[in-house]
């Protein structure tokens, strides 16, 4: 017989600040509360913010199903400084004067980055070659060959153009990493670029709108956090 669900079998939504690693979150809410089980769908990077979906107890099940959806995020592009891990946590690798861009100009080459494209992942990254993680191995100064990886950005638009830096809105599939999106856009735009700032601001049906902010969630009780998680039974009905 199976035992009946809990009140804290659900998902939780946390707007992660600047700062902390998604596992540190995980490993927060997980301690103040005495929750046996969490994960997250989707890491954020220590520099990101925004939307961090937490799966509580026995929604840990649907994690891979819920960390499989689309999501939406809000960055800034910094055109004329290259970084070794695409994003302003990297170490600084080339500067390069950025040419007078117009609006149109912008546009032209950011075309050429929606729907399909091939994207390969950045040395510091968690992917893992021989089962050690690719950051691991770039602490070390080793370069390894990466495959590329087909991903799928369904929209990329500027929000605010104010060079050297492009305010930009994009959705895209699982496992897209905005930092070398960015990357490879200011390689295409002939100057370089990295990624100096990212807010997630939706991951499937959800949305930071409706999120908690983390030290806000953690003043809570265990009852008091009740009314701010979604029930798995609620989520397995859509």
């Amino acid at each position: 017989m199976r035992p009946e669900l809990t009140v804290f079998d659900g998902v939780l939504l946390v707007d992660k600040p600047r700062g902390p690693t998604s596992h540190d979150v995980v490993d927060q809410v997980r301690r103040h509360f005495g929750f046996r089980k969490v994960g997250h769908c989707g890491t954020l990077d220590p520099m990101a913010t925004g939307l961090l979906v937490l799966v509580l107890e026995r929604a840990t099940k649907i994690q891979q199903r819920l960390m499989s959806d689309d999501k939406t995020y809000e960055g800034i592009l910094r055109l004329g400084i290259i970084t070794d891990s695409h994003d302003a946590d990297g170490r600084v690798v080339a500067e390069q004067p950025v040419p007078p861009l117009t609006p149109d100009d912008l546009e032209a080459v950011l075309a050429k980055f929606r729907g399909d494209i091939w994207q390969t992942p950045p040395m510091v990254s968690a992917v893992k070659h021989a089962g050690t993680p690719l950051y691991k191995l770039a602490r070390k100064g080793q370069v390894i060959e990466r495959e590329p990886r087909l991903v799928h950005i369904y929209e990329l638009t500027v929000l605010e153009f104010e060079p050297p830096d492009v305010r930009l809105r994009v959705t895209c599939t699982k496992g897209t990493y905005v930092r070398t999106l960015c990357h490879d856009i200011g390689v295409a735009l002939g100057c370089g670029g990295h990624l100096a700032a990212l807010r997630r601001t939706r991951s499937g049906r959800f949305d930071v709108s409706d999120a908690l902010p983390l030290d806000r969630v953690m003043t809570l009780t265990r009852e008091q956090l009740v009314p701010h998680i979604v029930p798995l039974l609620q989520l397995a009905a859509r």
